[in-house]
């Protein structure tokens, strides 16, 4: 059974705690920047908070475990409601997957504290194994995410603000194509040389993003972490 999952049995603990620090920092920055913008259909809902109860959905959460995508709880919003619809709307559908970039890089500075300040020679061997792991996976899924949630593919981040910057005409011949976009993204997953050409070949780009956040770290502590030997 081991075999049909995403994840090693002794991975899914860790794995289950970072998820749940990544669905909700993302739901909840798309809920309090659209508060902040006017909108109070989040708060109204019971959105603008950090309790992962509010935000995981139980069938999004276990197709990680089991495929290694799925989701949370969408934040609902009113456009109407924001002075500048537009604008703001990027705005709030940016800053989910921003606040997943924002805790691979909090996830990578721990990390180089924990290694220059000597904090893993004082633990024991198991204790230091567990941190490691939980830190590469939260880094880990952290970049997934922000990648995979600005594919414009519906009912994605990358979608919603796809559709602003469309002409009003465009974007309602976009909508009548919607229904079949989790098709799409079905075929994307499953056949390997679709997904090495479309969704692996942008998710790849974590690596070339984790260069880029790894540089001020590098300058900063003055020495570097091998992040191909842990994984990343």
């Amino acid at each position: 059974m081991n075999n049909f999952l995403a994840f090693s049995f002794d991975q899914l603990p860790f794995v289950f705690l970072a998820l749940i620090l990544a669905f909700t920092l993302h739901e909840f920055a798309h809920a309090i920047t659209a508060d902040k913008f006017g909108d109070d259909t989040p708060r109204s809902m019971g959105r603008v908070t950090l309790n992962p109860a509010v935000h995981l959905d139980v069938l999004g959460t276990i197709l990680i475990f089991l495929v290694g995508f799925g989701w949370a709880k969408p934040v609902l919003i009113r456009r109407s409601a924001f002075k500048k619809p537009r604008l703001m709307s990027v705005i709030v559908s940016v800053a989910g997957p921003l606040a997943n970039l924002l805790l691979a890089f909090v996830g990578m500075l721990i990390m180089y504290l924990l290694a220059n300040y000597g904090v893993f020679e004082t633990m024991s061997p198991g204790l230091r194994n567990a941190v490691l792991l939980f830190l590469v996976l939260l880094i880990r899924l952290n970049f997934v995410l922000f990648l995979f949630n600005l594919l414009p593919l519906p009912p994605l981040d990358g979608y919603r603000i796809l559709q602003e910057f469309l002409p009003l005409r465009a974007r309602l011949a976009v909508q009548q194509y919607e229904q079949w976009a989790v098709y799409l993204f079905l075929l994307f997953v499953f056949i390997p040389p679709l997904y090495s050409k479309t969704i692996g070949a942008w998710l790849a780009l974590r690596y070339p993003l984790r260069e880029l956040l790894d540089a001020p770290l590098r300058a900063l502590f003055g020495s570097g972490i091998d992040w191909i030997m842990l994984g990343l």
